[in-house]
């Protein structure tokens, strides 16, 4: 490459930079302060991004009266802190699916409190008109008890169990015996066992 080639001239040489005139920074926005505006403050609500632009002892002065939430009700202000807390964004209440939300407990499933609701007989084997197979229900040991105490087997139907209960009372009663003292703990054991099973969804 010969030495006075363009190539080598724009290669090796730069442009000079324009001389950038330094600006002077404002004057504080104070009125009647002519002093330096170096120091920002905010202009107010609806209005963010923007600034005033202050000396000191002004900045100071000016953010003691700041006030964003001026011109707003109680009610407002609360409403503009919830919705804040979100980042103004709107929500949704966790579990929106009804059903999800009327569904039992994982822990009452587990302990058999809970009785599902099967229509179409998925889950029971069933469909629309009657089981399948009988049902067998597996007890803990007090409901084992209860049903003793009552004289019924594990597959009794809730009726049954109902029926039962208020025939042993009348039985039982203290006022049906003439005050007997000896029926008095069999009548105490079929309310018991009663309450056990009805607590439980039995009947």
């Amino acid at each position: 490459m010969r030495l006075d080639s363009k190539y080598f001239d724009r290669i090796r040489t730069r442009r000079k930079r324009e001389q950038e005139t330094e600006q002077a920074p404002p004057s504080c926005q104070w009125d009647g302060c002519d002093k330096k505006g170096v120091h920002r403050a905010p202009v107010g609500r609806n209005a963010e991004g923007q600034f005033f632009l202050f000396c000191f002892e002004h900045v100071k002065e000016y953010n003691k009266g700041y006030n964003y939430f001026s011109g707003l009700s109680d009610g407002e202000i609360a409403r503009y802190q919830k919705e804040a807390i979100t980042g103004h964004r709107p929500t949704w209440t966790v579990g929106v699916n009804k059903a999800a939300k009327n569904s039992p407990l994982h822990s009452d499933l587990r302990s058999g409190s809970y009785r599902v609701r099967d229509p179409f007989g998925f889950v029971n084997g069933t469909k629309g008109s009657g089981p399948r197979f009988p049902e067998q229900r597996k007890l803990k040991s007090l409901e084992a008890k209860a049903f003793d105490t009552m004289g019924l087997d594990a597959s009794a139907t809730s009726s049954e169990i109902k029926s039962r209960y208020k025939e042993l009372v009348k039985k039982h009663h203290p006022d049906a015996n003439g005050g007997d003292r000896g029926s008095e703990e069999r009548f105490r054991a079929v309310i018991q066992a009663y309450q056990l099973l009805k607590q439980n969804g039995f009947c």
